[in-house]
């Protein structure tokens, strides 16, 4: 997100959906970390792009019997580890995760946002930081949780980098796993300086992201999944980036896929919002838990592109 449509996201937002909730656990347990369900949590991201959200990379984190394995959450294009996890990264933590992000596929545009590198090369950078936090906590698998492209990077680090033996579940918010069409590119290219000139000049994973690319072709040939991994993927109908929606499910053994309008008609969040939204973040946590599932009320969310 460019800082001129950050202002436009706030402005909007403010006044619509953001609340600050407990963590959806015993009313006894108060939260250390206030969650905001909502995109005005992206101006604190564009301020510190290079920071942590709340809740996250905390040191000496420990993990419990609960939740043994650390999350790394995995941002999109044209985003930050902050401005992404904004929501997420505290709501996890107050559920009692160890928590993680980072910023891969630098350097960013106008020193704010990032994944827009080569999508090979940001693999090899999500397996590095697996690595560093499996080292910082003793665990010996993490769970993934992505966005856009950040949910289905890691893929590629699954199937081509080894990563299957290190990870437990992935997790996709609107991921890119069969890219986008034109349109939806198009609509990408709205975010730049530039327009789709600074997308062609820009941003590298963008080409790579368009359905049909030689990338796509060889990261779903023969199969999507690998053994060992379970996947949930979870989408809005409403999506304007990853084009169509459909192209976020998955195929294969192990696999959930999840439209967030199945659970509730009156969720009108997109690309952007689906990371701040309360039904596909509760998804999320049901993912990674399933053992103690939660619900999150149907309600009238306005689109948050």
């Amino acid at each position: 997100m460019k800082l001129s449509r950050l202002g436009a996201v706030v402005a909007s937002s403010v006044g619509l959906a953001a609340s600050v909730l407990a963590p959806m656990g015993p009313a006894s347990a108060a939260p250390k970390y206030p969650v905001v369900y909502s995109e005005a949590t992206l101006l604190v991201g564009a301020l510190a792009p290079d920071s942590p959200p709340p809740g996250a990379n905390i040191s000496g984190c420990k993990l419990g019997a609960t939740h043994p394995r650390p999350v790394v959450l995995v941002h999109g294009t044209f985003e930050n580890e902050d401005d992404n996890w904004g929501t997420l990264a505290p709501l996890l933590a107050d559920n009692g995760y160890c928590v993680y992000t980072f910023n891969y596929g630098g350097p960013p545009l106008l020193g704010e946002v990032y994944g827009l590198g080569d999508i090979a090369t940001s693999a090899g950078q999500l397996s590095a930081f697996v690595d560093q936090v499996l080292a910082e906590t003793g665990a010996t698998k993490v769970d993934l949780v992505g966005h856009s492209q950040g949910g289905m990077m890691p893929r590629y680090y699954l199937r081509f980098l080894g990563g299957a033996a290190k990870v437990d579940n992935l997790v996709g918010l609107a991921p890119s796993n069969h890219g986008t069409t034109i349109d939806g590119l198009e609509t990408l290219a709205s975010l730049l300086p530039g327009g789709s000139a600074g997308l062609a000049t820009e941003c590298e994973s963008c080409a790579e992201q368009l359905a049909g690319s030689a990338f796509l072709t060889n990261l779903n040939a023969g199969r999507e999944t690998v053994p060992g991994v379970t996947y949930t993927n979870i989408e809005s109908s409403y999506d304007e980036v990853v084009t169509p929606y459909t192209s976020a499910f998955l195929s294969g053994r192990h696999v959930t896929n999840i439209l967030i309008q199945n659970q509730c008609a009156t969720d009108f969040s997109g690309h952007v919002g689906i990371a701040f939204d309360r039904i596909a973040l509760t998804d999320v946590l049901n993912a990674l838990d399933p053992s103690q599932p939660k619900s999150a009320p149907c309600a009238v969310v306005p689109f948050q592109g």
